[in-house]
């Protein structure tokens, strides 16, 4: 079943991912209610928004209270610390967004009648022993190493929805996320993507953690949100991966954003962090056959975007 979408709340619409959202959802003619306490989100990826009378943002905190007035056809919870050096150095605030955030979010969609989406992610699965990562693996998370903060904000929060469409009957959906990247992704954000953009572009040595050998799968931030927007307009339950399968290795990744850049660099190897996952590469099998989604974006497309994007952001810092 698809459903219309006239008024939507995205929670973390200033980040990354939520600003992406709220760009396709006003794009597709949504009227797009953003809530941020600006965190870690940005007020600069919302700017060309602004003036726009389908679209209002609202500063707030979720993890104490959430209130919207008028109907809401959707909530989209995407509020959370999503890098490794946000979320190590704000713990107790990842937690609190994943619960306390998770709590008030779906207390809104039930009040409103609305469809919840949970932006969940693929840490959920931890340093797998499954690859690739189906929805039916539990995973294999360390609750007390650093990483846990996130990991497990986004496991209770997967136990939370699961319990508000079980014992309350919300309509909800969860997504997880694989890596994603593109245009807005802040610089020193401590993920690979902008790391490797923003040495090579400098020339500036670019630093693989441990041998490089551990492997991501990226997928472009347009293909992500198309997954999204399908899931919220949809009635499956989920979970359900959003991620590109085309997997390669952190050290192929530097080399090829080196080369794309035509940059001087060379690679440097350095520690590697703690819990780091060995292995990610999402199996898209339930995207493609409930959501009919699969990427569309190449890799060597996408990083040309990126880079582009990074070139104009450096140029202006």
């Amino acid at each position: 079943m698809s459903r219309e979408l006239r008024r939507v709340v995205v929670t973390g619409g200033a980040g990354f991912l939520g600003s992406h959202l709220c760009d396709r959802l006003v794009g597709d003619g949504v009227e797009v209610v953003c809530l941020d306490n600006l965190l870690t989100g940005d007020p600069a990826n919302l700017l060309h928004l602004q003036g726009n009378p389908a679209f209002r943002f609202l500063r707030c905190d979720v993890t104490d209270f959430v209130h919207v007035p008028g109907k809401v056809d959707a909530v989209l919870h995407f509020a959370s610390p999503a890098s490794p050096i946000d979320y190590l150095k704000l713990p107790i605030e990842t937690l609190k967004v994943g619960s306390l955030g998770t709590l008030h979010s779906l207390g809104l969609a039930m009040e409103k009648g609305a469809r919840f989406v949970l932006a969940s992610t693929s840490e959920v699965y931890g340093d797998p022993q499954v690859h690739p990562q189906p929805e039916t693996y539990w995973g294999h998370v360390n609750p007390v190493g650093p990483r846990g903060v996130y990991d497990e904000a986004k496991r209770f929060s997967e136990a939370l929805v699961t319990a508000y469409r079980t014992s309350r009957s919300v309509d909800t959906g969860i997504v997880r996320i694989f890596n994603t990247y593109g245009p807005r992704m802040r610089p020193d954000d401590g993920r690979a993507i902008p790391t490797f953009m923003r040495q090579a572009l400098a020339g500036a040595p670019v630093t693989v953690a441990g041998d490089g050998s551990q492997t991501r799968s990226i997928c472009y931030v347009d293909d992500l949100v198309t997954g999204i927007v399908a899931l919220a307009g949809s009635d499956f339950p989920g979970p359900v991966n959003i991620g590109n399968p085309d997997e390669m290795s952190v050290l192929e990744l530097a080399r090829r954003i080196i080369d794309l850049t035509a940059s001087t660099s060379d690679v440097e190897f350095i520690d590697r962090p703690v819990d780091d996952p060995g292995v990610r590469r999402p199996d898209t099998a339930v995207a493609q056959r409930e959501l009919g989604w699969e990427p569309r974006v190449s890799w060597h497309d996408g990083l040309a975007r990126t880079a582009d994007w990074f070139v104009k952001e450096l140029a202006a810092a």
